[in-house]
C-alpha cells in the first residue's frame, strides 16, 4: 500500500469508518464509477452482502445496512439480508437503506428517505418509507426544461477548484437568489 493509501486508511479509521478499498477486501461488490461521499456507512460487519452496480453515487451520510439488530433481545439473533443496488443510481444525503432491499437501475432516491422495500427501476423515490414520485425519464425531462433557463457553472465554480475566487462565489450566490435553481458540473 502506498503512503497516500496508508494515510487515507488511517484517517478513515480515526473517524470510525472503512475505506471503500478495505470494504471490497472484506467482500463488498462494487461496479465502475462508484462515488461515495463523506460519512457514507456501508455495513462493515456484513459488507459482503452488499452489491453496488455501475455509476452509483451516494451523497453524504447515507447508511446501507445489511443487518438489523432489532430482534437481538427478543430472538437472540439479528436479521440479515442482501442489499442490491443497480446501475445509474443516486442515493440522496442521509438516506437509510435497510437489509433485504433491491434498488433497480436508473433510480434516484431523495434525501432522508428510508428504503425498507424494493425500489423498481426507472423511478424517483422519496420519503419515509420511500415512495415513487415519478419515473426517472419524467424527472430528467422536467430538469431539462429547468436547465434551459438556469445559470450553468463549470467546475471552476466548485470547491474542487482550489482557486475559486470570492467574486465567483458572490456571483453564484447572487444568481441563485429568489428560488432560482442553477446547475454545476
Amino acid at each position: 500500500m502506498s503512503i497516500k493509501g496508508i494515510i487515507k486508511e488511517l484517517l478513515y479509521r480515526i473517524r470510525g469508518e472503512y475505506t471503500t478499498e478495505k470494504l471490497i477486501k472484506l467482500g463488498l461488490k462494487v461496479g465502475k464509477n462508484f462515488k461515495r461521499l463523506h460519512g457514507v456507512i456501508l455495513d462493515p460487519a456484513h459488507c459482503f452482502l452488499i452489491t453496488i452496480g455501475d455509476d452509483v453515487t451516494m451523497a453524504p451520510n447515507v447508511h446501507i445496512l445489511a443487518h438489523d439488530a432489532s430482534t437481538c433481545y427478543g430472538l437472540g439473533y439479528a436479521k440479515t439480508g442482501r442489499v442490491n443496488i443497480g446501475n445509474n443510481v443516486f442515493i440522496g444525503a442521509s438516506t437509510i437503506v435497510l437489509p433485504n432491499v433491491t434498488i433497480g437501475n436508473n433510480v434516484i432516491v431523495g434525501a432522508n428517505a428510508v428504503v425498507s422495500k424494493d425500489l423498481p427501476e426507472n423511478g424517483v423515490y422519496a420519503g419515509n418509507p420511500a415512495k415513487r414520485i415519478m419515473s426517472y425519464d419524467e424527472y430528467i425531462e422536467k430538469q431539462k426544461k429547468v436547465f434551459e433557463n438556469a445559470p450553468v457553472y463549470g467546475e471552476e465554480y466548485t470547491m474542487r477548484n482550489k482557486n475559486i475566487t470570492d467574486a465567483q462565489k458572490e456571483e453564484m450566490y447572487n444568481a441563485l437568489a429568489n428560488g432560482q435553481m442553477g446547475f454545476v458540473i
